[in-house]
């Protein structure tokens, strides 16, 4: 046999062997997982139902879940994806932020009296006018055939 045959063969049983183990980790991590489920906890179906445990039946390995009150289902003990941890609230501080946003958008007065203008001073452009020159009119109506000489 040549040696580079058995080296290939050497490199193939080798990464062989480190995806079998990676996938034997995997699944046994998954099944301690699902033997410590336990009543009282938040869990999401791999089917993507979230609920909360009610009664575990070793024998049958059957999970009662309750989704909403009074709503409860059975699910295979394989079939739960993962345990839900509960949103970690965090304290929001209250910040003036009105200051920041009227520089950025402006301020609204609620007391039009005490405006800084009339709102018929206000001057607002058309959209449409910057569109049109003098000499356009002349243009549409002239064909752009190619003979165009300059």
């Amino acid at each position: 046999m040549d040696i580079s045959f058995i080296l290939i063969l050497a490199l193939a049983a080798g990464a062989m062997f480190l995806m079998t183990s990676r996938t034997r980790k995997q699944q046994r991590e998954a099944q301690n997982f699902r033997a410590t489920l336990a009543p009282g906890q938040e869990v999401m179906t791999g089917s993507g139902m979230f609920g909360t445990i009610v009664d575990v039946d070793e024998d049958a390995d059957v999970i009662t879940i309750e989704s909403t009150p009074g709503n409860q289902s059975r699910w295979l003990r394989a079939a739960i994806a993962k345990l839900v941890e509960p949103p970690v609230e965090t304290e929001e501080t209250e910040t003036d932020e009105t200051s920041e946003t009227a520089a950025v958008y402006g301020s609204a007065n609620a007391d039009p009296s005490t405006s800084k203008g009339d709102v018929d001073d206000l001057v607002v452009p058309d959209d449409l006018s910057g569109l049109t020159d003098d000499g356009s009119e002349k243009e549409r109506g002239r064909r752009d055939d190619g003979t165009d000489t300059k």
